[in-house]
């Protein structure tokens, strides 16, 4: 079933559930908020010492995911299958559902509709725990990198998307440095573990280059 209801007039995003106390995702969840409360981004990514990988990217997607919920959420009144019948980010990107389960074949379909399909994805995944184990003590799948970086590689075309249809919305709302601050994050992340090739990221290169100080490549 749809997490967000496609046909009812007003949308409701709520976040993935919260991790449980007591649990070590959750003193890592603990641990990122204090760094990322530092103001330092780069810091807040790395991976603290002595602690699994795993465990510290599948906090990271929970927050990401919840984030860029909340960010897309803020606008869904304005993206509306009238508005944005394709899923862009831009006039050269275009993207089309598929899923390789439910939906086999990529399909074209407005960027709500493209969004609804995302989001009910990866709840689902976080909802798995054979992919994402929240007790203690149960491996992650070995494929667990793969499956983070292909969850990151579609979460980056909503903030793709938010920044090339709605950015002056965005700007009215008086959201702009919180999405800035946002992306920035996602972006120092997933440069961090290498989860997103640089080619999916090229509708926002120019971006991305003025975010990190880094010439776009």
């Amino acid at each position: 079933m749809s997490i967000f209801g496609l046909g009812k007039k007003s949308q409701t995003f709520k976040p993935h559930k919260n991790i449980p106390e007591g649990t070590k995702q959750y003193q890592l969840k603990k641990y990122a908020e204090a760094t990322l409360g530092s103001g330092n981004l780069k810091l807040a990514v790395t991976l603290p010492e002595g602690e699994d990988i795993n465990e510290w990217l599948a906090v990271n997607t929970v927050d990401f995911f919840n984030q860029i919920n909340m960010l897309y959420g803020t606008i869904t009144e304005f993206c509306t299958p009238q508005e944005c019948p394709v899923m862009s980010a831009g006039p050269k990107y275009e993207y089309m559902w598929a899923d390789g389960v439910n939906v086999k074949k990529a399909i074209k379909c407005s960027a709500p509709e493209y969004v609804d399909f995302l989001m009910t994805w990866v709840q689902e995944q976080l909802d798995d725990e054979e992919i994402f184990p929240s007790k203690v003590g149960v491996p992650f799948p070995k494929s667990f990198v793969q499956i983070v970086g292909n969850i990151f590689k579609r979460l980056f075309r909503v903030y793709a998307h938010i920044y090339h249809s709605h950015f002056p919305k965005i700007v009215s709302l008086g959201e702009e440095a919180h999405l800035n601050t946002s992306f920035k994050h996602f972006i120092f992340f997933v440069q961090e573990f290498s989860l997103i090739n640089k080619k999916e990221l090229q509708p926002l290169a120019e971006l991305i280059s003025s975010l990190t100080n880094k010439k776009p490549s």
